[in-house]
Parts: structure tokens; C-alpha cells; sequence
């Protein structure tokens, strides 16, 4: 059985490895085998093949990957509630593999007839975009949401599911050639970033409420997110994508009572019970096959060509997701 492999931290490309491992064998009474058939690469990702993801560096050696796309191939005795045969979300870490074992909890079945690279790519970002879009400050019509890194997977999710709720998009991105294209996936304002970002945002509403900023970026992103929103506005952040941490002013915290809250999925797992888990999910696999979601795919590589793949996820510039393709 092929499986990726990481040792230890650096350049993506460099410290990537795929090995032969020992086939997982028969399920325990209450566990799955799951034939994995493709997974993304996400930013988070690239950041902990860096060691620059999590509190804490994780421990060596692991096998990467948060999410993916399986079929059950084997279930053990104990297991009523999914079957052999099903398409189910392969719970992470460590989907970059050709098969794997996954207690039976953390699984339902996926009843769409989706295209299962978007299907591949739903249980991280459509999720995280949603539940922070919904979670801190209610979807409100006619209000506004500013995000930055707009281009993202989680990105373009949360155009399409601010569009459905009422609420209208402030984009930011960092540079003019990103614009067309998100304007063409349903943006409603593409803005590029700037020291002058606030002024701007604020010309966009014409004044209309703007409540809530999403942030991927951390360091002084934060802080031009957090004088855009309205007083007591809620930055989100979920991400560090400039490898600083968040930086906001006590002229925004104090006199404005803006906000920093973080969001993290895995911990939203840990706290949510598994038939909530499973309803978002249920909901989310409908917007994707009824074509409400969908996520640009620039290159689907096939596991063997792993260093070509994890370069590629490195990249700036690109146009749509990486993802590895483990069996059809």
C-alpha cells in the first residue's frame, strides 16, 4: 500500500516522501476500511509540512492530509450505521494514503451523486466558511462580510454561501489580476488590500451594516480587517498565512469593542455532536451537487507524482485547488 510520508519539516517538495507500508488489515468491531480515491492540499497543508501549523509542531514521522474522499472496502462487526460500498469523507490526519482504518463514529454515509473531487475537498473548507459566516454574527440581509485571501478555497466557498444567506461580499485580495475571477464566481466587491483598505470597504457598503471580517492572513491583515467592521464588529481568524500572529489595536478592542475571536475545525469536531456533524455535511453535499458550491480545480495529480503536487499547493498565483487522485 502507497502512502505519503513525512520525517521531518521543510521545503514541501524536499520533505515529502511516498513509501510502501502494510496494508491496515481487517477493521476492529467498531472501525472501517476506507479505499481512498482522492484528497486535496490544502494551505494548512503546506504549513504543517513546514512546521508552521498548530500550537505545536505535531510528531514525526506522520502521514499528512486533513481530508478526503473514500469508500468503505471492509466494516467491522459492530458497525450498523454505513456499510461496504458507501462514499463516506475520510477523516483526518492522515488521509494521503491508498487505504486506511477510521473509527466508524466519525463517518456517515455521503448520499450525493457529486463530482467527487468537489465532494473530495467538502468536509474542510465549505464547512469552515459556513460556520464561521454563521456562527458569530447572524446572517443578516442586506448586511456585508469582508474577507481576506478571497481567492482561497474557503474563499469562494463563502461568496456562494454568503450569496444564499443575503449577505453581501467585500473580497480582498492582493492584487488587481485576482479581481475579474472572483467577480465572475459572484463577488460582490474585490478590493486590493491596502493601507487605505478601511476607507474603501466603507465607500463599497454606502454605510449598510458590516459586522463580521474573516482572516486568513493574521499579522497587520488583522488589524486593516478590524477597522472596516462596525463597532462591536467580530474579526474571525483562521488562518496565518503570513506567519505572524494577529495584530489589532486597543483603539479598535477598547473605545470600537471589535472583536478577535479564532475559529479551527478540528476543535469544532471535538465539541459537536455526530449527528450535527452529519447534518451540516448532509446539507453542505446538496449546495455542492445542486451546483450552489464549487471549488476551481487548477491540477489533479495522482499520489506517485506527490512532490510534483505539493509543489504545485506551494505555488502563488494559482487558479484552483491541487489535488491527489489515490484510486478511481
Amino acid at each position: 500500500m502507497k502512502s505519503a510520508r513525512l520525517s521531518h519539516f521543510g521545503k514541501p517538495a524536499e520533505v515529502i516522501e511516498l513509501v510502501d507500508m502494510d496494508d491496515p488489515g481487517a477493521p476492529g468491531e467498531d472501525e472501517v476500511t476506507i479505499d481512498v480515491i482522492a484528497c486535496p492540499i490544502n494551505p494548512a497543508d503546506v504549513l504543517m509540512l513546514e512546521g508552521r501549523y498548530g500550537a505545536s509542531p505535531p510528531k514525526l514521522p506522520l502521514t499528512p492530509g486533513a481530508e478526503g474522499l473514500g469508500r468503505i472496502a471492509r466494516a467491522g462487526a459492530g458497525v450498523k450505521h454505513v456499510k461496504p460500498g458507501d462514499l463516506v469523507l475520510v477523516p483526518g490526519p492522515g488521509t494521503w494514503r491508498e487505504r486506511m482504518t477510521a473509527p466508524a463514529k466519525a463517518l456517515w454515509a455521503l448520499r450525493s451523486k457529486a463530482d467527487p473531487h468537489q465532494l473530495a475537498m467538502l468536509r474542510v473548507n465549505p464547512a469552515t466558511a459556513y460556520l464561521m459566516l454563521h456562527d458569530y454574527v447572524p446572517p443578516q440581509a442586506a448586511s456585508w462580510v469582508i474577507q481576506n485571501a478571497a481567492n482561497s478555497g474557503v474563499g469562494h466557498c463563502l461568496v456562494r454561501l454568503a450569496k444564499q444567506a443575503g449577505v453581501k461580499t467585500l473580497n480582498v485580495v492582493r492584487r488587481e489580476s485576482l479581481a475579474a475571477p472572483l467577480k465572475a464566481y459572484g463577488a460582490d466587491v474585490v478590493l486590493v488590500d491596502g493601507p487605505d483598505l478601511d476607507a474603501r470597504a466603507r465607500a463599497a457598503t454606502g454605510g449598510a451594516p458590516l459586522l463580521l471580517a474573516i482572516d486568513a492572513v493574521g499579522g497587520s491583515a488583522t488589524q486593516r480587517l478590524a477597522r472596516c467592521v462596525d463597532e462591536k464588529g467580530v474579526v474571525v481568524n483562521y488562518g496565518l498565512l503570513s506567519g505572524e500572529p494577529c495584530m489589532i489595536d486597543g483603539r479598535d478592542t477598547v473605545f470600537r469593542d471589535v472583536s478577535l475571536r479564532g475559529f479551527w475545525l478540528r476543535r469544532w469536531f471535538s465539541e459537536t455532536q455526530p449527528a450535527e456533524i452529519g447534518k451540516l455535511y448532509a446539507k453542505l453535499a446538496g449546495l455542492i451537487e445542486d451546483g450552489t458550491l464549487e471549488v476551481d480545480i487548477e491540477q489533479v495529480y495522482p499520489l506517485a507524482q506527490i512532490k510534483n503536487a505539493v509543489a504545485h499547493a506551494a505555488r502563488e498565483g494559482r487558479a484552483g485547488k491541487i489535488l491527489l487522485r489515490m484510486s478511481d
